[in-house]
Protein backbone atom coordinates (compact mmCIF):
# COMPACT_ATOMS: atom_id res chain seq x y z
CA UNK A 1 0.00 0.00 0.00
CA UNK A 2 1.28 3.46 -0.87
CA UNK A 3 1.98 5.85 2.01
CA UNK A 4 -0.35 8.87 2.24
CA UNK A 5 1.19 12.15 3.27
CA UNK A 6 -2.09 13.79 4.30
CA UNK A 7 -5.59 12.63 5.33
CA UNK A 8 -7.57 11.08 2.51
CA UNK A 9 -9.07 7.93 1.06
CA UNK A 10 -6.89 5.64 -1.04
CA UNK A 11 -8.68 3.03 -3.13
CA UNK A 12 -6.76 -0.05 -4.25
CA UNK A 13 -7.72 -3.39 -5.68
CA UNK A 14 -6.09 -6.81 -5.71
CA UNK A 15 -6.82 -9.52 -8.25
CA UNK A 16 -7.45 -12.83 -6.46
CA UNK A 17 -9.25 -14.34 -9.45
CA UNK A 18 -6.25 -16.08 -10.99
CA UNK A 19 -6.87 -19.68 -11.99
CA UNK A 20 -5.21 -22.45 -13.93
CA UNK A 21 -6.14 -21.91 -17.61
CA UNK A 22 -7.51 -24.43 -20.02
CA UNK A 23 -4.94 -25.50 -22.60
CA UNK A 24 -5.31 -26.79 -26.13
CA UNK A 25 -4.94 -30.55 -26.52
CA UNK A 26 -6.50 -31.12 -29.94
CA UNK A 27 -4.21 -29.10 -32.21
CA UNK A 28 -2.37 -31.17 -34.79
CA UNK A 29 0.75 -30.42 -36.80
CA UNK A 30 1.64 -32.02 -40.13
CA UNK A 31 4.25 -31.64 -42.87
CA UNK A 32 3.70 -33.11 -46.32
CA UNK A 33 3.67 -32.86 -50.11
CA UNK A 34 0.84 -30.86 -51.68
CA UNK A 35 0.26 -29.63 -55.23
CA UNK A 36 -0.45 -25.99 -54.31
CA UNK A 37 -0.38 -23.58 -51.40
CA UNK A 38 2.19 -21.72 -49.32
CA UNK A 39 5.44 -23.63 -48.89
CA UNK A 40 7.55 -23.81 -45.73
CA UNK A 41 4.99 -21.78 -43.84
CA UNK A 42 2.66 -22.85 -41.03
CA UNK A 43 -0.97 -22.60 -42.16
CA UNK A 44 -3.93 -23.44 -39.96
CA UNK A 45 -6.59 -25.64 -41.57
CA UNK A 46 -9.95 -26.47 -39.98
CA UNK A 47 -11.62 -28.80 -42.48
CA UNK A 48 -11.01 -30.94 -45.56
CA UNK A 49 -12.80 -28.31 -47.63
CA UNK A 50 -10.34 -25.71 -46.40
CA UNK A 51 -7.45 -28.11 -47.02
CA UNK A 52 -8.47 -28.40 -50.69
CA UNK A 53 -8.97 -24.64 -51.02
CA UNK A 54 -5.47 -23.88 -49.72
CA UNK A 55 -3.34 -26.86 -50.77
CA UNK A 56 -5.21 -28.30 -53.75
CA UNK A 57 -6.71 -31.69 -54.47
CA UNK A 58 -4.73 -34.94 -54.11
CA UNK A 59 -2.56 -36.08 -57.01
CA UNK A 60 -0.47 -39.15 -57.70
CA UNK A 61 2.45 -37.52 -55.90
CA UNK A 62 0.55 -35.93 -53.01
CA UNK A 63 -2.33 -38.23 -52.05
CA UNK A 64 -0.63 -39.83 -49.03
CA UNK A 65 0.04 -36.43 -47.47
CA UNK A 66 -3.36 -35.08 -48.48
CA UNK A 67 -5.37 -37.93 -46.97
CA UNK A 68 -3.22 -38.14 -43.83
CA UNK A 69 -4.17 -34.50 -43.19
CA UNK A 70 -7.77 -34.94 -44.37
CA UNK A 71 -8.25 -38.02 -42.19
CA UNK A 72 -7.09 -36.09 -39.12
CA UNK A 73 -9.55 -33.33 -39.99
CA UNK A 74 -12.42 -35.82 -40.22
CA UNK A 75 -12.16 -36.11 -36.42
CA UNK A 76 -10.72 -32.73 -35.38
CA UNK A 77 -10.79 -29.17 -36.64
CA UNK A 78 -7.39 -27.72 -35.88
CA UNK A 79 -4.41 -28.79 -37.98
CA UNK A 80 -1.35 -26.67 -38.62
CA UNK A 81 0.01 -27.71 -42.02
CA UNK A 82 3.40 -27.05 -43.61
CA UNK A 83 3.86 -27.77 -47.30
CA UNK A 84 7.37 -29.08 -47.91
CA UNK A 85 8.94 -28.38 -51.31
CA UNK A 86 12.12 -29.30 -53.10
CA UNK A 87 14.58 -26.52 -53.79
CA UNK A 88 14.13 -27.37 -57.48
CA UNK A 89 10.39 -26.64 -57.51
CA UNK A 90 9.27 -23.63 -59.57
CA UNK A 91 6.40 -21.17 -59.73
CA UNK A 92 4.99 -20.74 -63.21
CA UNK A 93 5.78 -17.32 -64.66
CA UNK A 94 5.06 -15.11 -67.66
CA UNK A 95 8.66 -15.65 -68.78
CA UNK A 96 11.27 -17.61 -66.75
CA UNK A 97 9.90 -19.66 -63.87
CA UNK A 98 11.35 -19.18 -60.40
CA UNK A 99 10.72 -20.39 -56.85
CA UNK A 100 8.54 -18.27 -54.58
CA UNK A 101 7.70 -20.25 -51.44
CA UNK A 102 5.40 -17.92 -49.53
CA UNK A 103 4.62 -14.30 -48.69
CA UNK A 104 7.73 -13.72 -46.61
CA UNK A 105 9.95 -15.30 -49.26
CA UNK A 106 8.36 -13.11 -51.94
CA UNK A 107 9.36 -9.96 -50.07
CA UNK A 108 13.04 -10.96 -50.27
CA UNK A 109 13.10 -11.51 -54.04
CA UNK A 110 13.93 -9.33 -57.02
CA UNK A 111 12.40 -10.50 -60.30
CA UNK A 112 14.42 -9.94 -63.47
CA UNK A 113 13.45 -12.47 -66.15
CA UNK A 114 10.07 -13.66 -64.91
CA UNK A 115 7.92 -11.23 -66.86
CA UNK A 116 4.94 -9.44 -65.37
CA UNK A 117 3.43 -12.22 -63.21
CA UNK A 118 4.36 -15.35 -61.31
CA UNK A 119 2.04 -18.01 -59.97
CA UNK A 120 1.34 -17.48 -56.31
CA UNK A 121 2.77 -20.87 -55.30
CA UNK A 122 5.08 -23.54 -56.76
CA UNK A 123 3.70 -26.36 -58.89
CA UNK A 124 2.45 -27.37 -62.33
CA UNK A 125 -1.02 -26.18 -61.42
CA UNK A 126 0.27 -22.67 -62.06
CA UNK A 127 0.80 -23.54 -65.72
CA UNK A 128 -2.96 -23.28 -66.22
CA UNK A 129 -3.08 -19.64 -65.12
CA UNK A 130 -3.71 -16.98 -67.77
CA UNK A 131 -3.54 -13.27 -66.95
CA UNK A 132 -4.79 -10.42 -69.11
CA UNK A 133 -5.02 -6.69 -68.49
CA UNK A 134 -6.38 -3.69 -70.34
CA UNK A 135 -6.48 0.07 -69.86
CA UNK A 136 -8.23 2.96 -71.58
CA UNK A 137 -6.23 2.50 -74.77
CA UNK A 138 -6.85 -1.24 -75.24
CA UNK A 139 -10.19 -1.94 -73.55
CA UNK A 140 -12.21 -1.50 -76.79
CA UNK A 141 -10.55 -4.48 -78.45
CA UNK A 142 -9.94 -6.53 -75.32
CA UNK A 143 -11.13 -10.12 -75.55
CA UNK A 144 -12.37 -10.04 -71.96
CA UNK A 145 -14.17 -6.72 -71.86
CA UNK A 146 -17.55 -8.50 -71.62
CA UNK A 147 -16.43 -9.81 -68.20
CA UNK A 148 -16.67 -6.22 -66.96
CA UNK A 149 -20.14 -4.74 -67.11
CA UNK A 150 -18.80 -1.37 -66.04
CA UNK A 151 -17.22 1.30 -68.21
CA UNK A 152 -13.70 1.18 -69.59
CA UNK A 153 -10.82 1.99 -67.24
CA UNK A 154 -9.66 5.59 -67.54
CA UNK A 155 -8.60 8.04 -64.84
CA UNK A 156 -9.34 7.40 -61.18
CA UNK A 157 -10.88 10.10 -59.01
CA UNK A 158 -7.82 10.08 -56.76
CA UNK A 159 -5.28 10.58 -59.54
CA UNK A 160 -7.55 12.95 -61.42
CA UNK A 161 -7.87 15.20 -58.37
CA UNK A 162 -4.08 15.58 -58.38
CA UNK A 163 -3.92 16.47 -62.05
CA UNK A 164 -2.95 13.03 -63.34
CA UNK A 165 -4.56 10.85 -66.01
CA UNK A 166 -4.96 7.34 -67.46
CA UNK A 167 -3.95 5.37 -64.37
CA UNK A 168 -6.77 2.80 -64.35
CA UNK A 169 -6.66 -0.79 -65.64
CA UNK A 170 -8.64 -4.01 -65.39
CA UNK A 171 -7.02 -7.38 -64.68
CA UNK A 172 -8.57 -10.81 -65.22
CA UNK A 173 -7.17 -14.20 -64.15
CA UNK A 174 -8.35 -17.29 -66.06
CA UNK A 175 -8.04 -21.08 -65.94
CA UNK A 176 -6.25 -21.59 -69.24
CA UNK A 177 -6.57 -25.35 -69.72
CA UNK A 178 -9.21 -26.20 -67.14
CA UNK A 179 -6.90 -27.64 -64.46
CA UNK A 180 -8.60 -25.56 -61.79
CA UNK A 181 -12.24 -25.71 -62.78
CA UNK A 182 -12.52 -28.42 -65.43
CA UNK A 183 -13.42 -25.88 -68.14
CA UNK A 184 -10.81 -24.03 -70.19
CA UNK A 185 -10.70 -20.23 -69.96
CA UNK A 186 -13.02 -20.07 -66.96
CA UNK A 187 -12.60 -16.77 -65.15
CA UNK A 188 -10.99 -17.26 -61.74
CA UNK A 189 -10.66 -13.64 -60.59
CA UNK A 190 -11.45 -10.13 -61.80
CA UNK A 191 -10.01 -6.83 -60.60
CA UNK A 192 -11.62 -3.59 -61.74
CA UNK A 193 -10.29 -0.02 -61.85
CA UNK A 194 -6.93 -0.73 -60.32
CA UNK A 195 -4.37 2.06 -60.50
CA UNK A 196 -0.89 2.32 -61.99
CA UNK A 197 -0.01 4.89 -59.29
CA UNK A 198 1.88 3.55 -56.29
CA UNK A 199 0.06 5.75 -53.78
CA UNK A 200 -3.44 5.57 -55.27
CA UNK A 201 -6.44 5.23 -53.00
CA UNK A 202 -9.89 3.86 -53.75
CA UNK A 203 -13.03 5.81 -52.83
CA UNK A 204 -13.19 4.00 -49.48
CA UNK A 205 -9.63 5.01 -48.65
CA UNK A 206 -8.08 1.59 -49.23
CA UNK A 207 -4.94 1.10 -51.31
CA UNK A 208 -5.72 0.79 -55.01
CA UNK A 209 -2.25 0.33 -56.49
CA UNK A 210 -2.53 -2.66 -58.83
CA UNK A 211 0.60 -4.37 -57.53
CA UNK A 212 -0.58 -4.18 -53.91
CA UNK A 213 -4.16 -5.20 -54.64
CA UNK A 214 -3.08 -8.23 -56.66
CA UNK A 215 -0.52 -9.34 -54.07
CA UNK A 216 -2.98 -8.94 -51.20
CA UNK A 217 -6.09 -10.36 -52.86
CA UNK A 218 -5.27 -12.84 -55.60
CA UNK A 219 -5.28 -16.56 -54.80
CA UNK A 220 -3.42 -17.37 -58.01
CA UNK A 221 -0.78 -14.79 -58.97
CA UNK A 222 1.78 -12.33 -57.68
CA UNK A 223 3.13 -9.20 -59.30
CA UNK A 224 6.69 -9.45 -60.59
CA UNK A 225 7.32 -6.51 -62.99
CA UNK A 226 5.61 -3.66 -64.78
CA UNK A 227 4.86 -4.52 -68.38
CA UNK A 228 7.10 -3.25 -71.16
CA UNK A 229 4.14 -3.03 -73.56
CA UNK A 230 3.55 0.68 -73.03
CA UNK A 231 3.47 3.76 -75.25
CA UNK A 232 6.61 5.20 -73.72
CA UNK A 233 9.13 4.45 -71.01
CA UNK A 234 6.72 3.23 -68.38
CA UNK A 235 5.99 5.46 -65.44
CA UNK A 236 3.85 2.78 -63.83
CA UNK A 237 4.51 2.58 -60.11
CA UNK A 238 5.30 6.26 -59.59
CA UNK A 239 3.41 8.40 -57.11
CA UNK A 240 0.30 10.33 -58.02
CA UNK A 241 0.46 13.94 -59.08
CA UNK A 242 0.28 15.68 -62.43
CA UNK A 243 1.29 12.41 -64.03
CA UNK A 244 -0.10 11.09 -67.30
CA UNK A 245 0.49 7.37 -67.05
CA UNK A 246 1.74 5.50 -70.09
CA UNK A 247 -0.92 3.49 -71.92
CA UNK A 248 -0.67 -0.11 -73.05
CA UNK A 249 0.19 -0.40 -76.73
CA UNK A 250 -1.67 -3.71 -77.07
CA UNK A 251 -3.66 -6.16 -75.02
CA UNK A 252 -1.31 -7.86 -72.56
CA UNK A 253 -2.38 -11.50 -72.22
CA UNK A 254 -0.09 -14.32 -71.15
CA UNK A 255 -0.33 -17.90 -69.94
CA UNK A 256 2.13 -18.69 -67.18
CA UNK A 257 4.49 -21.61 -67.68
CA UNK A 258 7.48 -23.46 -66.30
CA UNK A 259 5.88 -24.40 -62.99
CA UNK A 260 7.16 -27.72 -61.68
CA UNK A 261 6.05 -30.22 -59.05
CA UNK A 262 9.30 -31.62 -57.68
CA UNK A 263 8.32 -33.97 -54.86
CA UNK A 264 9.83 -32.90 -51.56
CA UNK A 265 12.34 -35.40 -50.24
CA UNK A 266 12.13 -36.97 -46.80
CA UNK A 267 14.90 -34.55 -45.79
CA UNK A 268 12.78 -31.61 -46.97
CA UNK A 269 9.83 -32.90 -44.94
CA UNK A 270 11.94 -33.60 -41.88
CA UNK A 271 13.48 -30.14 -42.01
CA UNK A 272 10.02 -28.60 -41.78
CA UNK A 273 8.92 -30.83 -38.87
CA UNK A 274 11.67 -29.22 -36.80
CA UNK A 275 9.79 -25.92 -37.15
CA UNK A 276 7.26 -27.37 -34.71
CA UNK A 277 9.98 -27.79 -32.06
CA UNK A 278 9.36 -24.15 -31.10
CA UNK A 279 6.68 -24.52 -28.41
CA UNK A 280 6.47 -20.76 -27.86
CA UNK A 281 5.35 -20.11 -31.43
CA UNK A 282 3.28 -23.21 -32.21
CA UNK A 283 0.71 -24.68 -29.85
CA UNK A 284 0.43 -28.23 -31.14
CA UNK A 285 -0.15 -31.56 -29.41
CA UNK A 286 -0.61 -34.28 -32.04
CA UNK A 287 1.88 -34.94 -34.86
CA UNK A 288 0.91 -37.51 -37.52
CA UNK A 289 3.88 -38.38 -39.72
CA UNK A 290 2.32 -39.80 -42.90
CA UNK A 291 4.59 -42.38 -44.56
CA UNK A 292 7.92 -41.37 -43.01
CA UNK A 293 10.37 -44.21 -42.48
CA UNK A 294 11.98 -45.36 -39.23
CA UNK A 295 14.90 -42.93 -39.37
CA UNK A 296 12.72 -39.90 -40.03
CA UNK A 297 10.04 -40.81 -37.49
CA UNK A 298 12.86 -41.24 -34.97
CA UNK A 299 14.11 -37.78 -35.81
CA UNK A 300 10.66 -36.24 -35.30
CA UNK A 301 10.35 -38.00 -31.94
CA UNK A 302 13.82 -36.95 -30.76
CA UNK A 303 13.92 -33.44 -32.19
CA UNK A 304 10.33 -32.32 -31.75
CA UNK A 305 8.33 -34.34 -29.21
CA UNK A 306 11.17 -35.05 -26.80
CA UNK A 307 12.26 -31.41 -27.00
CA UNK A 308 8.81 -29.90 -26.45
CA UNK A 309 7.58 -32.50 -23.94
CA UNK A 310 3.97 -31.46 -24.65
CA UNK A 311 3.03 -33.28 -27.85
CA UNK A 312 2.86 -36.82 -29.22
CA UNK A 313 4.10 -38.27 -32.51
CA UNK A 314 1.90 -40.77 -34.38
CA UNK A 315 3.50 -43.19 -36.85
CA UNK A 316 2.61 -46.16 -39.05
CA UNK A 317 4.80 -48.87 -40.60
CA UNK A 318 5.76 -48.49 -44.25
CA UNK A 319 3.46 -49.49 -47.10
CA UNK A 320 5.63 -52.45 -48.09
CA UNK A 321 5.55 -53.76 -44.53
CA UNK A 322 1.82 -54.48 -44.53
CA UNK A 323 0.18 -54.18 -47.97
CA UNK A 324 0.00 -57.61 -49.64
CA UNK A 325 2.62 -58.87 -47.22
CA UNK A 326 2.30 -62.25 -45.48
CA UNK A 327 4.94 -61.36 -42.87
CA UNK A 328 3.22 -58.17 -41.71
CA UNK A 329 3.43 -58.91 -37.99
CA UNK A 330 7.20 -59.44 -38.18
CA UNK A 331 7.67 -56.35 -40.34
CA UNK A 332 5.66 -54.13 -38.00
CA UNK A 333 7.57 -55.35 -34.94
CA UNK A 334 10.84 -54.71 -36.78
CA UNK A 335 9.66 -51.20 -37.61
CA UNK A 336 8.87 -50.64 -33.95
CA UNK A 337 12.25 -52.00 -32.87
CA UNK A 338 13.94 -49.37 -35.01
CA UNK A 339 12.19 -46.59 -33.08
CA UNK A 340 13.34 -45.19 -29.73
CA UNK A 341 11.68 -45.76 -26.37
CA UNK A 342 9.48 -42.72 -25.80
CA UNK A 343 6.22 -41.98 -24.03
CA UNK A 344 5.70 -39.17 -26.53
CA UNK A 345 5.20 -41.50 -29.51
CA UNK A 346 2.53 -43.94 -30.72
CA UNK A 347 2.79 -46.62 -33.41
CA UNK A 348 -0.20 -48.28 -35.08
CA UNK A 349 -0.26 -51.49 -37.11
CA UNK A 350 -0.78 -50.41 -40.69
CA UNK A 351 -2.58 -48.85 -43.63
CA UNK A 352 -6.20 -48.61 -44.76
CA UNK A 353 -7.83 -48.64 -48.20
CA UNK A 354 -10.10 -45.65 -48.78
CA UNK A 355 -11.95 -43.92 -51.59
CA UNK A 356 -10.46 -40.84 -53.24
CA UNK A 357 -13.52 -38.94 -54.41
CA UNK A 358 -11.42 -36.29 -56.13
CA UNK A 359 -9.94 -38.80 -58.60
CA UNK A 360 -12.51 -41.63 -58.40
CA UNK A 361 -9.93 -44.20 -57.31
CA UNK A 362 -9.08 -46.12 -54.15
CA UNK A 363 -5.89 -45.38 -52.22
CA UNK A 364 -3.77 -47.01 -49.53
CA UNK A 365 -3.23 -44.50 -46.71
CA UNK A 366 -1.26 -44.90 -43.44
CA UNK A 367 -3.42 -44.89 -40.32
CA UNK A 368 -1.48 -42.41 -38.22
CA UNK A 369 -3.61 -39.46 -39.38
CA UNK A 370 -6.68 -41.33 -38.12
CA UNK A 371 -5.08 -42.33 -34.81
CA UNK A 372 -4.02 -38.75 -34.13
CA UNK A 373 -7.53 -37.72 -35.19
CA UNK A 374 -9.42 -40.05 -32.85
CA UNK A 375 -7.11 -38.87 -30.06
CA UNK A 376 -8.29 -35.33 -30.79
CA UNK A 377 -11.89 -36.53 -30.98
CA UNK A 378 -11.56 -38.12 -27.53
CA UNK A 379 -11.02 -34.63 -26.14
CA UNK A 380 -14.33 -33.49 -27.61
CA UNK A 381 -16.40 -36.45 -26.43
CA UNK A 382 -14.60 -36.98 -23.11
CA UNK A 383 -11.27 -35.54 -21.89
CA UNK A 384 -7.60 -35.86 -22.89
CA UNK A 385 -7.00 -38.40 -20.13
CA UNK A 386 -9.50 -40.87 -21.58
CA UNK A 387 -8.05 -43.58 -23.77
CA UNK A 388 -8.75 -43.06 -27.50
CA UNK A 389 -8.91 -46.84 -28.04
CA UNK A 390 -11.80 -49.27 -28.03
CA UNK A 391 -15.37 -49.44 -29.29
CA UNK A 392 -16.51 -46.24 -27.55
CA UNK A 393 -13.92 -43.80 -28.88
CA UNK A 394 -11.61 -45.76 -31.18
CA UNK A 395 -13.76 -46.18 -34.31
CA UNK A 396 -11.83 -45.46 -37.54
CA UNK A 397 -13.67 -43.69 -40.38
CA UNK A 398 -13.53 -44.13 -44.16
CA UNK A 399 -12.24 -47.70 -44.21
CA UNK A 400 -12.91 -49.99 -47.16
CA UNK A 401 -10.50 -52.57 -45.78
CA UNK A 402 -7.28 -52.82 -43.81
CA UNK A 403 -4.01 -53.93 -45.36
CA UNK A 404 -3.47 -55.97 -42.20
CA UNK A 405 -6.09 -56.76 -39.56
CA UNK A 406 -4.14 -58.58 -36.81
CA UNK A 407 -5.47 -61.85 -35.39
CA UNK A 408 -5.61 -62.39 -31.62
CA UNK A 409 -2.25 -64.11 -31.73
CA UNK A 410 -0.72 -61.29 -33.78
CA UNK A 411 -2.27 -58.70 -31.47
CA UNK A 412 -0.53 -60.34 -28.53
CA UNK A 413 2.79 -60.11 -30.36
CA UNK A 414 2.25 -56.51 -31.43
CA UNK A 415 1.07 -55.31 -28.03
CA UNK A 416 4.06 -56.82 -26.24
CA UNK A 417 6.25 -54.84 -28.64
CA UNK A 418 4.35 -51.60 -27.98
CA UNK A 419 2.40 -51.53 -31.26
CA UNK A 420 -1.29 -50.61 -31.15
CA UNK A 421 -3.31 -52.97 -33.36
CA UNK A 422 -6.04 -51.59 -35.59
CA UNK A 423 -8.59 -54.34 -36.15
CA UNK A 424 -11.72 -54.83 -38.22
CA UNK A 425 -14.40 -56.70 -36.27
CA UNK A 426 -17.27 -58.02 -38.41
CA UNK A 427 -20.38 -55.99 -37.71
CA UNK A 428 -18.54 -53.70 -35.27
CA UNK A 429 -16.31 -51.62 -37.51
CA UNK A 430 -12.61 -50.89 -37.56
CA UNK A 431 -11.19 -50.00 -34.17
CA UNK A 432 -7.97 -48.87 -32.55
CA UNK A 433 -7.44 -51.79 -30.19
CA UNK A 434 -4.56 -50.59 -28.06
CA UNK A 435 -3.43 -47.50 -26.19
CA UNK A 436 0.29 -47.93 -25.65
CA UNK A 437 3.04 -45.39 -26.14
CA UNK A 438 6.50 -46.42 -27.30
CA UNK A 439 7.93 -46.29 -23.79
CA UNK A 440 9.75 -49.60 -23.42
CA UNK A 441 10.05 -49.79 -19.65
CA UNK A 442 7.01 -50.66 -17.49
CA UNK A 443 5.52 -47.37 -16.35
CA UNK A 444 2.25 -45.49 -16.09
CA UNK A 445 3.56 -43.44 -19.02
CA UNK A 446 3.43 -46.41 -21.37
CA UNK A 447 -0.27 -45.55 -21.92
CA UNK A 448 -1.55 -42.78 -24.17
CA UNK A 449 -4.12 -41.48 -21.70
CA UNK A 450 -1.59 -41.15 -18.84
CA UNK A 451 0.96 -39.36 -21.02
CA UNK A 452 -1.72 -36.98 -22.27
CA UNK A 453 -3.01 -36.43 -18.72
CA UNK A 454 0.42 -35.25 -17.63
CA UNK A 455 0.86 -33.13 -20.76
CA UNK A 456 -2.36 -31.31 -19.84
CA UNK A 457 -1.48 -30.95 -16.17
CA UNK A 458 2.08 -29.83 -16.80
CA UNK A 459 1.15 -27.39 -19.54
CA UNK A 460 -1.78 -25.83 -17.67
CA UNK A 461 -0.04 -25.53 -14.31
CA UNK A 462 3.20 -24.28 -15.90
CA UNK A 463 1.24 -21.57 -17.69
CA UNK A 464 -0.41 -20.50 -14.45
CA UNK A 465 2.93 -20.65 -12.61
CA UNK A 466 4.41 -17.92 -14.80
CA UNK A 467 2.55 -15.43 -12.64
CA UNK A 468 4.67 -16.45 -9.64
CA UNK A 469 7.79 -15.13 -11.34
CA UNK A 470 9.33 -12.12 -9.59
CA UNK A 471 7.06 -12.46 -6.56
CA UNK A 472 8.50 -13.06 -3.09
CA UNK A 473 9.12 -16.65 -2.06
CA UNK A 474 7.25 -16.41 1.22
CA UNK A 475 4.35 -18.15 2.93
CA UNK A 476 1.81 -15.91 1.20
CA UNK A 477 3.05 -16.68 -2.34
CA UNK A 478 3.29 -20.40 -1.59
CA UNK A 479 -0.25 -20.47 -0.21
CA UNK A 480 -1.44 -18.53 -3.24
CA UNK A 481 0.14 -21.15 -5.51
CA UNK A 482 -1.52 -24.02 -3.62
CA UNK A 483 -4.87 -22.23 -3.79
CA UNK A 484 -4.36 -21.89 -7.53
CA UNK A 485 -3.43 -25.51 -8.27
CA UNK A 486 -5.51 -27.56 -5.85
CA UNK A 487 -8.95 -26.52 -7.19
CA UNK A 488 -7.75 -27.35 -10.70
CA UNK A 489 -6.60 -30.81 -9.66
CA UNK A 490 -9.87 -31.40 -7.80
CA UNK A 491 -11.69 -30.58 -11.02
CA UNK A 492 -9.56 -33.08 -12.96
CA UNK A 493 -10.22 -35.63 -10.22
CA UNK A 494 -13.95 -35.01 -10.51
CA UNK A 495 -13.68 -35.60 -14.25
CA UNK A 496 -12.04 -39.00 -13.61
CA UNK A 497 -8.54 -38.04 -14.71
CA UNK A 498 -6.82 -38.76 -11.40
CA UNK A 499 -7.75 -40.72 -8.30
CA UNK A 500 -5.81 -38.61 -5.78
CA UNK A 501 -3.25 -35.81 -5.56
CA UNK A 502 -1.17 -33.77 -3.16
CA UNK A 503 0.50 -30.39 -3.61
CA UNK A 504 3.54 -29.65 -1.44
CA UNK A 505 4.72 -26.04 -1.60
CA UNK A 506 5.93 -24.82 1.78
CA UNK A 507 9.09 -24.38 3.83
CA UNK A 508 9.92 -28.09 3.53
CA UNK A 509 10.82 -27.81 -0.14
CA UNK A 510 11.41 -24.05 -0.25
CA UNK A 511 14.31 -24.02 2.17
CA UNK A 512 16.53 -21.05 2.91
CA UNK A 513 19.01 -22.33 0.34
CA UNK A 514 16.29 -22.54 -2.32
CA UNK A 515 15.08 -19.04 -1.51
CA UNK A 516 18.63 -17.65 -1.63
CA UNK A 517 19.01 -19.11 -5.13
CA UNK A 518 15.90 -17.15 -6.17
CA UNK A 519 14.06 -20.40 -6.85
CA UNK A 520 10.55 -21.58 -6.11
CA UNK A 521 9.72 -25.28 -5.73
CA UNK A 522 6.39 -27.11 -5.80
CA UNK A 523 6.01 -30.89 -5.68
CA UNK A 524 2.78 -32.15 -7.22
CA UNK A 525 1.94 -35.79 -6.56
CA UNK A 526 -0.68 -37.34 -8.82
CA UNK A 527 -2.27 -40.79 -8.98
CA UNK A 528 -3.41 -41.17 -12.61
CA UNK A 529 -6.54 -43.10 -13.49
CA UNK A 530 -5.79 -46.23 -15.50
CA UNK A 531 -7.69 -47.44 -18.57
CA UNK A 532 -8.88 -51.04 -18.59
CA UNK A 533 -6.90 -53.16 -21.03
CA UNK A 534 -7.87 -56.62 -19.79
CA UNK A 535 -11.30 -57.88 -18.68
CA UNK A 536 -11.72 -61.10 -16.73
CA UNK A 537 -15.22 -62.53 -16.27
CA UNK A 538 -15.54 -65.42 -13.84
CA UNK A 539 -18.70 -67.52 -14.25
CA UNK A 540 -19.27 -69.98 -11.39
CA UNK A 541 -21.86 -72.77 -11.50
CA UNK A 542 -23.32 -73.82 -8.13
CA UNK A 543 -25.64 -76.51 -6.84
CA UNK A 544 -29.29 -75.60 -6.53
CA UNK A 545 -29.49 -75.74 -2.73
CA UNK A 546 -26.31 -73.84 -1.94
CA UNK A 547 -26.31 -70.32 -0.53
CA UNK A 548 -24.22 -67.69 -2.31
CA UNK A 549 -23.05 -66.46 1.10
CA UNK A 550 -21.46 -69.84 1.72
CA UNK A 551 -19.32 -69.26 -1.38
CA UNK A 552 -18.32 -65.81 -0.22
CA UNK A 553 -20.29 -64.16 -3.00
Amino acid sequence: MAFQLSPGVLVTERDDTLSVPSVSTTAGGFVGNFQWGPAEQVTQVDSEKNLVAIFGKPTTNTYVSFFTAANFLSYGNNLKVIRAVSGDAKNAAANTATLVKNDDHYETLTFTNTGEWVARYPGTLGNSIKVSMADANTFGSWAYKTQFSSTAPNTSSYVGSLGGAFDELHVVVLDSNGSWTGAADTVLEKFSYLSKASDAKALDGSINYYKTVINNSSKYIRWANHTANTSSTSNWGTASGAVTFANLTANVTMTLGGGTDIVASAANVLGQYTVFANDELYDINLLPTGDLDVANVTSVINNVAEVRKDCMVFASPKYVDVVNNTTAVTNVVNFRNGLPSSSYAVLDSGWKYQYDRYNDVYRWIPLNGDIAGITARSDFVADPWFSPAGFNRGQIKNVVKLAYSPSKSDRDTLYRAGVNPVVTFPGQGTVLFGDKTLLARPSAFDRINVRRLFIVLEKAIATASKFQLFEFNDAFTRAQFRNLVEPYLRDVQGRRGITDFRVVCDETNNTAEVIDRNEFVADIYVKPARAINFVQLNFIATRTGISFEELGA
